[in-house]
C-alpha cells in the first residue's frame, strides 16, 4: 500500500500549485483523505479533506476560498488545487487516509491508516 504525493514546488505569493495523492494497493472507497501541512518547527495541521464516498469536504479557515480538494475515481487520486498562495502556506504537505468520515480525520487523536511521503511547497513573498 502506497500513497504517492507530488506537485510541490516553489512559487511566488499569489501563485498556484496542484498537489496530487495517488493510491496504489488500496482503493480509497470508504476512506477520507486529507492533506496536512507541516511548517518548520510546527506540528502537522489538517488543511483540507474529502470523504471518498460522498465527496463531503473540509477546509481549514484560511484555506477556504483559495484551496479546492477533489478526487478522480478512475485514477484513485485526490488533488489539492491551491490558488492565491501566501508565504504562510509554506511547508511540507502530506496526504493521509483513514477509514471513516470527515469527523474522523478532524479528530486530533485519530491515527491515520496510511501516510504518503511529503511534498515541499515554498511560497516566497
Amino acid at each position: 500500500v502506497q500513497l504517492q504525493a507530488s506537485g510541490g514546488g516553489s512559487v511566488q505569493a499569489g501563485g498556484s500549485l496542484r498537489l496530487s495523492c495517488a493510491a496504489s494497493g488500496i482503493s480509497f472507497r470508504g476512506y477520507v483523505i486529507g492533506w496536512f501541512r507541516q511548517a518548520l518547527g510546527k506540528e502537522r495541521w489538517l488543511v483540507a479533506a474529502i470523504a471518498w464516498s460522498d465527496t463531503s469536504t473540509y477546509y481549514e479557515v484560511d484555506a477556504k476560498g483559495r484551496f479546492t480538494i477533489s478526487r478522480d475515481n478512475g485514477r484513485n487520486t485526490v488533488y489539492l488545487q491551491m490558488n492565491s498562495l501566501k508565504p504562510e502556506d509554506t511547508g511540507v504537505y502530506y496526504c493521509a487516509a483513514v477509514a471513516g468520515t470527515i469527523a474522523t480525520i478532524r479528530n486530533p487523536l485519530a491515527f491515520m491508516d496510511y501516510w504518503g511521503k511529503g511534498t515541499l511547497v515554498t511560497v516566497s513573498s
